[in-house]
C-alpha cells in the first residue's frame, strides 16, 4: 500500500473539492482519499498492485484540474 500526495493549483470552490473527491475514491485500488481544500492537495491510500499514482494524476486532469508535484510514500 502507498501513501500519495498529490498538490494541484489552486481549487476555487468546495464544489471542486467534492468533484475530485469523488472520481478519485471511485477507482479501483483507492482505499482512502481526502481533498485538502485550503492547501490544494490530494491525499490518497492506494493499493499499488491496481491503480497508481499517475492514474490518479490523469483522473485529476481529466476533471480540469492541474497537478504540479506528486509525493508517494510506502506504507508498512
Amino acid at each position: 500500500m502507498e501513501k500519495v500526495i498529490i498538490q494541484l493549483g489552486t481549487l476555487t470552490c468546495p464544489s471542486c473539492m467534492q468533484k475530485i473527491e469523488n472520481a478519485v475514491g471511485q477507482q479501483a485500488g483507492v482505499d482512502k482519499v481526502k481533498v485538502l481544500f485550503n492547501a490544494s492537495k490530494v491525499k490518497a491510500e492506494i493499493q499499488s498492485d491496481q491503480t497508481s499514482p499517475e492514474t490518479l494524476q490523469k483522473v485529476i486532469e481529466d476533471l480540469g484540474y492541474e497537478v504540479e508535484a506528486i509525493k508517494v510514500k510506502e506504507l508498512s
